[in-house]
């Protein structure tokens, strides 16, 4: 985005408009380090089921153990389909980052914007946002 200085009005950062508009569909969010061991979890709202949270583990450990027998390289993103919900997982510099996201349909939310969203996503935002709490 740019902006006119002599205008005086500071840019609104892209990453706070795609935050209002993608934060309300999710609904939990986990923090994994670089060898796939759970850090952090924040959920939303009244909901406390992790369960989703053992999926997004297992599928971290598959990912290790294919990168090791077949030397894969390159993992970017990964998205598990649930039937309300799914979960997309991306690396980040310094760790995975699973968000659970509530869907109305299947393919609403899952473009490659979103995936690009979330692999810039700072989770320390959601120690402070009133809509999670950590679980």
């Amino acid at each position: 985005m740019s902006s006119n200085p002599a205008s005086g009005a500071k840019p609104t950062p892209p990453d706070q408009d795609e935050y209002a508009a993608y934060s309300n569909s999710i609904v939990g969010a986990a923090i994994f380090d670089l060898n796939g061991l759970p850090k952090e979890y924040f959920t939303a709202g009244e909901s406390s089921n992790m369960s989703w949270v053992q999926t997004i583990f297992q599928a971290l450990g598959l990912r290790s153990l294919l990168m090791s027998s077949l030397q894969l390289e390159g993992f970017h993103h990964a998205v598990i389909q649930g039937p309300d919900c799914c979960a997309v997982v991306v690396k980040q510099p310094a760790r995975y980052m699973a968000l659970l996201i509530q869907q109305a349909e299947p393919t609403s939310t899952m473009t490659e914007s979103f995936v690009q969203w979330v692999q810039r996503f700072e989770p320390s935002v959601l120690k402070t946002h009133p809509r999670f709490r950590a679980a």
